[in-house]
């Protein structure tokens, strides 16, 4: 059974980051909206004391999931964008994507409330990983010339592939050392090694004021994962 439940979040965070990507948003849309709903709304779902009275709740199916992370997307769209998208352009994705159940707008309206009561209507999102990220991007750059081989969409591939596993979630909580490790693990895999000579982990230990140990033991994480795919 608990295979099974890992089996059903990793297709359902695949299934939020690709509709992310056919919607268009920008990457602070799908990270936000990941972080909404991987961080936060999905964990409290096996919390005790949860009403689960909402038929949208209970049972709790794929399809039902999936509407919500689409929820995810939307309340991340009114953050981020403006205008946001639209619930029809949500509603036609839906109806293409999520194969075992229809959903009618009313559903999107009712799954966008019930996923902000169970936040309680926390959801700010200045603090997650990718804005930590990108930050550390801009100023390498500005510092250092290698700073301009460092891929930036490598950091994303590696930030959606840290999500699809619940093994690695514990690694959001610290997000600015999450970041750090991320673009160090990046700088190993991207720059050539010609280029190594820039201090990457002493500056990000500096800027970030993380501790080294930390960053390594993630950065050893995040290859380890990289390169058994």
């Amino acid at each position: 059974m608990k295979n099974d439940a890992l089996l059903r979040r990793r297709r359902v965070l695949g299934f939020l980051i690709q509709s992310a990507h056919d919607l268009h948003v920008s990457p602070i849309v799908k990270y936000s909206a990941l972080s909404l709903f991987a961080d936060r709304f999905y964990p409290s779902l096996s919390r005790k004391g949860m009403d689960k009275e909402n038929w949208l709740l209970d049972p709790m199916r794929e399809s039902n999931l999936q509407l919500f992370a689409l929820a995810s997307v939307w309340i991340s769209c009114k953050i981020h964008m403006s205008p946001p998208l639209s619930v029809k352009c949500l509603k036609s994705l839906g109806d293409k994507s999520i194969t075992e159940q229809h959903f009618t707008t009313r559903d999107f309206l009712e799954a966008e409330l019930l996923l902000m009561q169970v936040l309680k209507f926390e959801i700010g999102v200045s603090n997650i990983a990718y804005r930590f990220l990108e930050d550390l991007v801009i100023q390498l750059k500005d510092v250092a010339r290698v700073g301009e081989h460092m891929n930036f969409e490598a950091c994303m591939d590696i930030m959606d592939l840290l999500y699809e596993k619940e093994e690695f979630l514990d690694l959001f909580n610290t997000s600015n050392c999450l970041a750090a490790s991320i673009l160090v693990a990046t700088y190993v895999i991207t720059v050539p090694v010609q280029r190594w000579e820039f201090p990457v982990l002493p500056w990000v230990v500096l800027v970030t004021s993380c501790k080294e140990q930390d960053i390594v033991g993630r950065v050893r994480i995040i290859l380890k994962h990289v390169f058994e795919r």
